[in-house]
């Protein structure tokens, strides 16, 4: 596993390019076989003008003229034939490897856990998946069809040069070491400010993520004068590197398109005196001529690709880095032989869950290193309904994220049905878990794609009963639609409460024997609570529960309550219990009792 791609040579990045391309080798073989034939019938069409100019210009002849026209249009329609089959071919090659590339990504960002997501920025992950793969893509298709013509084309020229005149080709190859060195030197520079480029285009694609996704909020807290503000120095720098990536590659081409200009000069000058002394014909110098004009296209091309591909060489070191990144919580080989891996499950294998959950000794703290909970201990019967109360921070979700295994102990052990969950796969586990979320995420589609989305093979009777189920039938079917009514990206065309009856919907849907509620009923008005909690008490009967309250009100029912502070349990028992101890929880209760009657009376 690499440890930082930064760091890989070129050679090892080539590598990781051969091996995507693996699967269109017979393409990439009819590509390279046609370019290879299109560059040497290019080098051997100045001949022709040469034979057109001595055989029959200056000798004033048309015998065999018919022949040289056959053989000139066999040439021209060869070219033509194979021009189309190499650009055919690299279509196909370039849209396959994006489609593989983003293929292998996407699925990747399907076994990350919620840590990756932790450390890694949207606009930094979107940047890699869109401009960075379609780089990629350009590159590997047309930059090294033109690196190969450029090679080939290079080459058929120098043999025809050396076949007819070694002295004039020679002018030409003493130039070769000069164009050499100049490659080497400007190649660390270009890499660097391209990959410099490229870490600003994703923090750029990171910013517009924010802004748009939080415009609402913007507009509210009257910010957009400062988003500008931050948004201008980013473009300003990418201005400032882009320019500078420009400048250093503009540097590069006039040299090339010099260097062309002093081997023509001494061309023209060492040819004609040859012709002077008849060692070479009028057509032969023509010939060089041509040649020394076409000598440096290759060149020029060459440089120019080699440009693009340190830019695409910065962009496959930051799309690797993502594919090859690893991963925090992944389960052993046994195991995913046994029970499957997050895409490809073994259902048949699993056992079924009761739902007794046990945290013992349990330590963990986040990237950051601060600990969030010490050899911390809970057990939870089968069908009990915990309630998580606490300030911001506690490590109330912490403890659930962990019962999820959204993250691992970093020493202790969580156990379902008194098994190690490491024992057992993500998979497993993560199927049986119903959670609903203090904001609800709607993905674009319909209401009914949206409830059936943790189980897609669900009948429509099912999804209807589960929206019954939850209260939230009533209103869907008052829309034109009914359960097909698009709810918009991010369920925008839903008020907040239809939101999260859909998502309770979506829940119960999948039978879990877990069910978590992270403050599912804080963001909605009264009356939508009062449904939902009387949903959520038909819910929970029978399933080992997890709520995370901010309306302590709504937990009076649950098994037991845990007051949490600083990652440890200051009280835990039923609602009466803890307000007879007069103690954490009673403070917390009848703060919130107060405050909720002053509202009331407000109003």
């Amino acid at each position: 596993m690499i440890e930082s791609i930064n760091k890989k040579s070129s050679i090892n990045i080539m590598k990781n390019v051969l091996l995507f391309l693996k699967p269109f080798k017979g393409k990439i073989a009819v590509i390279f076989i046609s370019i290879i034939i299109i560059s040497g019938l290019e080098a051997y069409l100045p001949v022709m003008q040469k034979i057109a100019i001595d055989d029959f210009i200056l000798r004033g002849s048309t015998q065999g003229i018919n022949l040289f026209l056959m053989k000139y249009m066999g040439i021209s329609m060869s070219l033509l034939i194979l021009i189309y089959v190499f650009i055919s071919f690299g279509g196909k090659v370039e849209m396959s490897l994006v489609y593989s590339l983003r293929e292998k990504a996407f699925e990747k960002l399907q076994y990350q856990s919620f840590s990756y997501f932790d450390t890694n920025a949207d606009g930094w992950i979107m940047a890699r998946m869109t401009s960075d793969i379609t780089k990629i893509g350009e590159i590997v298709a047309w930059g090294f069809v033109d690196m190969i013509w450029s090679i080939g084309f290079l080459s058929g020229i120098l043999i025809m040069m050396f076949k007819l005149n070694y002295k004039l080709a020679l002018v030409l190859i003493f130039l070769l070491p000069i164009l050499i060195a100049i490659s080497i030197y400007f190649q660390t520079k270009i890499l660097r400010t391209q990959r410099d480029v490229r870490k600003i285009n994703s923090l750029i694609s990171g910013a517009y993520n924010e802004g748009i996704l939080g415009a609402k909020t913007s507009k509210v807290l009257v910010n957009e004068e400062k988003n500008t503000h931050a948004f201008e120095n980013l473009t300003s720098r990418m201005n400032r590197t882009s320019v500078r990536a420009a400048m250093i590659t503009a540097l590069y081409l006039p040299m090339i398109i010099g260097l062309n200009s002093i081997g023509l000069v001494a061309v023209l000058g060492i040819g004609n005196n040859f012709i002077l002394n008849e060692i070479i014909s009028i057509g032969t110098l023509v010939l060089f001529i041509n040649y020394t004009i076409m000598f440096f296209d290759p060149i020029k091309e060459f440089s120019r690709v080699f440009s693009e591909m340190q830019s695409a060489h910065a962009s496959f070191e930051r799309v690797l880095e993502l594919i090859h990144s690893d991963l925090e919580i992944k389960d052993s080989k046994e195991i995913i032989e046994k029970y499957g891996d997050i895409c490809e499950k073994k259902i048949h294998n699993w056992e079924k869950i009761d739902g007794h959950v046990e945290f013992k000794n349990v330590n963990f703290g986040y990237h950051n290193g601060e600990p969030i909970l010490e050899n911390f201990n809970l057990k939870i019967s089968s069908g009990e309904t915990i309630a998580l109360v606490g300030e911001t921070g506690s490590g109330k979700s912490t403890i659930v994220n962990l019962a999820c295994r959204f993250y691992e102990p970093t020493e202790g052990s969580v156990l379902i049905d008194g098994i190690d969950y490491r024992e057992r796969s993500q998979s497993w586990l993560h199927n049986n878990l119903g959670y609903v979320l203090q904001t609800p995420h709607l993905f674009s589609g319909s209401i009914k794609d949206n409830i059936s989305y943790g189980r897609r093979e669900a009948a429509f009777e099912e999804i209807i009963g589960a929206a019954k189920l939850v209260k939230a039938h009533d209103f869907i079917v008052k829309f034109t639609h009914g359960y097909d009514t698009e709810v918009g990206e991010g369920g925008n065309n839903l008020s907040t409460g239809q939101k999260q009856l859909i998502s309770f919907a979506r829940a119960i849907l999948k039978n879990p024997s877990i069910f978590i509620l992270d403050e599912a009923t804080s963001s909605i008005d009264a009356e939508s609570e009062k449904v939902i909690q009387d949903a959520t008490d038909i819910l929970l009967h029978g399933r080992t529960s997890f709520i995370i309250a901010h309306r302590l009100s709504t937990i009076i029912n649950a098994d037991r309550i845990l007051v949490i502070k600083d990652g440890k349990i200051l009280e835990e028992g039923g609602h009466s219990f803890l307000m007879g101890k007069k103690g954490a929880y009673f403070t917390l209760y009848t703060r919130q009792f107060t405050q909720d009657e002053e509202s009331k009376l407000m109003s």
